[in-house]
């Protein structure tokens, strides 16, 4: 059996819920230890003897995926820049709109004596944390402390900053809470932030609840605590990133303007307002 013609089957059943066609890919993919591209690039033929196993996984795998569950959940991982990370239940999956907020940070950090300091509040599967470590490497003098309260995505957490081998200090702990009395230069935060009870698409009923809903009307009472926690974190000129939705932009900046200056709001890969950044005064 040719693996085109799985794809072909998983392609079909995969449209009948409007799924794109690169879902069958990847999960073909991963069934069969490859490359997505390796599905284009070569003929790859199934051996007689695998054929009824490999097609039982597939067929797992779109029944799955037709239930609405991530794909990137059943492959177990999701790409975030240069990098892969292990995902599954309990962590939010990081989305490439994010990586923006990163590029900015990034570029940011040219403006800070080294050795610079970063906190990752909320971090999650540790994308933007580990980001931010791997690609200041041999550059930069940075420390990166990732922050994170919810013990489900802890283990996500460290499993991804064991396999990308990256110096990040974990801190089990709230925004609120966390390194009081410590001072740092840059804060980067991606807190929950839709509005408690909002319409969400199927895939992110399989996400946790606690990572995506930032509070009651607004969602705003998550990303209201994380703006606390870093004005207190900041050193004066310390810089700030936060990501939230399009909505939110005017509500966060008037937040910000009791401790920050220098307030901008940026747009993500499909032009909508996603972060706004800020400097401690």
């Amino acid at each position: 059996m040719l693996a085109k013609e799985l794809l072909i089957f998983g392609k079909e059943q995969l449209a009948t819920k409007n799924i794109g066609a690169v879902d069958a890919e990847l999960l073909l993919a991963n069934i069969l230890g490859i490359n997505r591209m390796e599905l284009h690039s070569r003929v790859i033929e199934i051996e007689t003897d695998q054929e009824i196993e490999i097609k039982e996984l597939f067929t797992k795998a779109i029944a799955e995926r037709l239930s609405g569950k991530p794909t990137q959940y059943i492959v177990g991982n999701a790409p975030f820049r240069y990098l892969e990370y292990e995902v599954g239940p309990g962590v939010l999956i990081p989305r490439p709109e994010t990586e923006i907020l990163v590029d900015e940070v990034l570029h940011q950090l040219g403006t800070f004596a080294e050795p610079i300091s970063v906190v990752d509040l909320g971090s999650g599967t540790g994308a933007i944390a580990i980001s931010i470590a791997s690609e200041t490497i041999g550059k930069k003098e940075v420390h990166v402390i990732a922050v994170e309260k919810s013990e489900d995505a802890l283990i996500w957490l460290k499993r991804n900053i064991e396999k990308h081998d990256q110096n990040i200090r974990i801190l089990h702990s709230d925004a609120k809470s966390a390194l009081i009395g410590i001072k740092c230069d840059v804060v980067v935060a991606n807190p929950p932030y839709l509005p408690d009870g909002a319409n969400i698409p199927q895939e992110l009923i399989f996400e946790p609840a606690e990572a995506l809903f930032g509070g009651p009307v607004n969602g705003m009472a998550i990303p209201l605590e994380f703006i606390e926690a870093a004005s207190r974190l900041l050193k004066s000129g310390g810089f700030f990133a936060i990501e939230h939705n399009e909505l939110q932009g005017p509500l966060i900046a008037s937040e910000l303007s009791k401790d920050f200056e220098s307030i901008a709001l940026h747009k993500d890969l499909t032009d909508r307002p996603r972060f706004t950044t800020a400097r401690r005064k």
